[in-house]
Order: C-alpha cells, then sequence, then structure tokens
C-alpha cells in the first residue's frame, strides 16, 4: 500500500486544556479530518521552547507538505505598527513559530497550503501590513459564508474551477498593503484580499477556513486535496 504523504501542520500553543495537566500543542481537528480525507497525514509541528526557528527548515524536509492554519492575531510590531484596540490575543512564541514557519517553506519550496492567519504571516513575511480591524461592509467576514471573486488564470482558480466561490469566513484582520512577490487571486465584494499566491513558492494561501467546510464544499475540499497532491508529487514513488 502506497504511504499517505507526511503533512506537516503547524501546531498551536494552548495554556490549558480540559483532558490535560499542562499546557498543549494542538492541531484543529477540521484541518486534520480534511488532510486525511484528501489523502494525506496530518502530523503536528512542534515548536520547542527553546526557539522555534532553530533547525526548522532541515525538519520540515522530513515532510512532503505543510499547512501553516489560522490562529491568533498576529503582533503588530511584526509589520511595524502599534496595537489598535481590537487587537487581541497576541501570542509571540506563536508569531515565532510561524513566522520562521513560513521563511522555511519560501525558501525550501515545500508544498504549501496557508489558511487565514497563515496568509496574513506570509504577506507580513513578504513585507506587507495588514489592516488590523476591518471596517464593517456589506460583506460578513466574521463567522460567516460568502462570495469570493477568483482571478481567472491564477493557480487558485485551476484549483476550485470556477470563477465564483462561497466561502466560511472567521477573521477582522487582512491584507493591507501587499508583500513582495505576491499577487492577489481573489477578492471579496468589498475588496478585502482573498487569497494570494507567490511568484516562486510552492503555496497556495488563502483568508478564508476551507477546513469548515470541506466535505460540503467541492472548492474548499480541492484546496486539500491539491495539497496533498503536490505533496505526493514531490515525495515520489515509494523505492
Amino acid at each position: 500500500m502506497t504511504a499517505r504523504p507526511l503533512i506537516a501542520v503547524v501546531g498551536r500553543r494552548a495554556d490549558s486544556v480540559p483532558i490535560l495537566r499542562f499546557t498543549a500543542t494542538l492541531a484543529a481537528e477540521a484541518i486534520c479530518e480534511a488532510v486525511y480525507a484528501a489523502g494525506g497525514e496530518p502530523v503536528v509541528l512542534h515548536g520547542p521552547a527553546a526557539g522555534p526557528d532553530q533547525g526548522l527548515t532541515g525538519r520540515l524536509a522530513r515532510f512532503d507538505g505543510l499547512l501553516v492554519p489560522g490562529g491568533a492575531d498576529l503582533g503588530p510590531a511584526r509589520y511595524g505598527q502599534d496595537a489598535h484596540p481590537e487587537t487581541a490575543a497576541v501570542v509571540d512564541f506563536q508569531d515565532d513559530l510561524d513566522i520562521a514557519a513560513t521563511r522555511s517553506y519560501l525558501a525550501s519550496g515545500i508544498p504549501t497550503l496557508a489558511i487565514c492567519r497563515g496568509l496574513q504571516v506570509l504577506n507580513v513575511v513578504c513585507g506587507g501590513t495588514l489592516d488590523q480591524h476591518l471596517t464593517e461592509t456589506t460583506v460578513p467576514h466574521g463567522n460567516a459564508v460568502h462570495a469570493v471573486d477568483v482571478v481567472a488564470g491564477s493557480r487558485l482558480a485551476k484549483v476550485v474551477d470556477t470563477d465564483s466561490i462561497d466561502v466560511s469566513s472567521y477573521h477582522h484582520q487582512a491584507i493591507d498593503r501587499l508583500g513582495r512577490g505576491l499577487t492577489v487571486t481573489a477578492v471579496a465584494e468589498d475588496g478585502v484580499v482573498e487569497a494570494v499566491e507567490h511568484e516562486s513558492a510552492d503555496v497556495i494561501a488563502v483568508q478564508w477556513h476551507p477546513e469548515d467546510r470541506h466535505l460540503t464544499s467541492t472548492s474548499d475540499a480541492a484546496l486539500f486535496a491539491d495539497l496533498v497532491d503536490r505533496a505526493a508529487r514531490r515525495k515520489g514513488p515509494i523505492q
């Protein structure tokens, strides 16, 4: 039997979990289920407290693909801003880990899917900035489903095979100034950037949460299938 491609899911540090006595490194079950349903083997990537960037590129080389999930707000100091009153739950350790993982996949070329915060970290690593709190519009970005328009000819368009999709959205921050080497590949009706691709790295980054509806949305399932397919090609045939 062919082994499933190993997909590293960058872990999220939690101070308290009901079934554990100590802190925990976690991954959302919906993310893991979506990767597994697409044929991948999700593995939570732990960031050691001694410094999450130490040896991370070498550690990621043991995997076939990478997923950088959503999470709390990225610290605004990372892109040269003071905190907005609505910016909350910043975790320096998590920022260090996600930034290190992003720099690693940009340098190594490991196939990557970046989700929500993952897209925002990519933009900041590439020199961009974030709108720390979106002005309310007719598009409900917080805990809602809304439409996005996909740019024709983009990698994303080839994956979802349509020019408009409904997405599950849960965020209050978004790209402001676009980072270097990034191209916008999807936007919401109000102009919020919903997806980007990089000029050279093997990454698709989306602002929405495809894991929420991967069982019912063909476009969301396609994102995970694409990640696993890219990872399988990197993995190559078993010797």
